[in-house]
């Protein structure tokens, strides 16, 4: 045999074990997909337990469980607005076990907000969302205003003499009071907390004017504890019909609530990202989930993965916009 025979009958033996190699990675690939859920997923979430956002989490993983046959495991990683979640998520193996269940900001705040930034549009895809929460303009009972129009005619006569309440710099609360504030034109004074229920608390012992209530305080509106002015979106709320959106007011522009979903790794299979959208329509249907998501003030709507990037592109716009506008960083 000859030295360039050799040679190559040598390549193409090794041509030949090489594309078995990648022929069977392929087939153990598809079959892991076709197999999938192998073994529990886990959700991991950005915010304490108990929550709304863990709730969410935790109702829809364990109807999704009983339908996978496999657990749905909660992992809180609180911190950072989400931040700490995402990067978790981000740097887990793409292979369909983990996935992060937040609020979108993660992707339309968080990127102009922190320094340095994560690339959540980069390396995170949205697989469907859960749901959506209205904010609610909430007021301390006793407060001159009747109205949110009264309130921003009561602001602009005593401009930086109000002051709202957030759950902290750079949550959706904080940044649609920055929203309310540009668009009805007034200089209120920002008071960020360690979460909703202790600006809830302020509001109702009267220590601060009014917050954008992510539906935490829903019971106190009802039983005539805090006054409700005015609601977020371009619908009334389903949970409280008789208050008017803050465009009827004429207040244009503050439409924004609180839109929740499922993240997945960047470069996880489309396969099970299909899949799983498939699980969470299922999941929301059922009658005791759509409760529980009532019980949060929160309404069960799933977007599927293409209607979904078009929501978190439109608030993107609006929200790095109004960071840019007014300077917003948190540290």
């Amino acid at each position: 045999m000859t030295h360039s025979l050799s040679r190559f009958l040598s390549r193409r033996t090794l041509l030949s074990a090489t594309v078995a190699t990648l022929c069977l990675q392929a087939g153990v690939e598809v079959h892991a997909q076709a197999m999938w859920p192998a073994k529990p997923i886990r959700f991991v979430v950005g915010f304490p337990a108990g929550g709304s956002t863990d709730v969410m989490a935790r109702v829809v993983g364990a109807a999704m469980a009983k339908s996978l046959g496999q657990p749905v495991v909660v992992d809180n990683r609180p911190g950072a607005s989400g931040n700490i979640a995402a990067s978790e998520t981000i740097k887990s193996a793409p292979d369909g076990y983990t996935f992060m269940v937040a609020p979108i900001s993660v992707q339309t705040a968080n990127p102009f907000l922190f320094k340095p930034a994560l690339n959540p549009e980069r390396d995170l895809r949205p697989v469907a969302s859960l749901g959506y929460a209205q904010l609610y303009l909430v007021a301390k009972k006793d407060l001159r205003a009747k109205s949110a129009t009264e309130l921003v005619a009561m602001a602009k006569a005593a401009p930086g003499k109000l002051s709202y309440g957030s759950g902290g710099a750079g949550t959706q609360m904080h940044l649609v009071g920055e929203l309310f504030k540009q668009q009805a034109n007034v200089d209120v004074v920002h008071v960020p907390y360690k979460g909703a229920a202790p600006a809830l608390q302020d509001v109702l012992a009267g220590q601060i004017d009014y917050y954008f209530d992510p539906a935490s305080g829903i019971s106190h509106i009802r039983e005539g504890r805090a006054r409700l002015l005015a609601v977020t979106g371009s619908k009334r709320s389903p949970f409280f019909p008789d208050a008017p959106t803050l465009t009827e007011l004429g207040i244009k522009g503050v439409e924004l609530g609180n839109w929740f979903g499922v993240f997945a790794p960047a470069n996880t299979p489309t396969e099970i990202t299909v899949r799983l959208e498939r699980e969470i329509v299922k999941a929301i249907a059922q009658p005791e989930v759509k409760q529980r998501f009532a019980d949060l003030g929160t309404e069960p709507v799933v977007q599927d993965a293409v209607a979904f990037r078009k929501t978190i592109a439109a608030e993107t716009k609006v929200l790095s916009t109004l960071i840019r506008e007014r300077n917003l960083v948190v540290d």
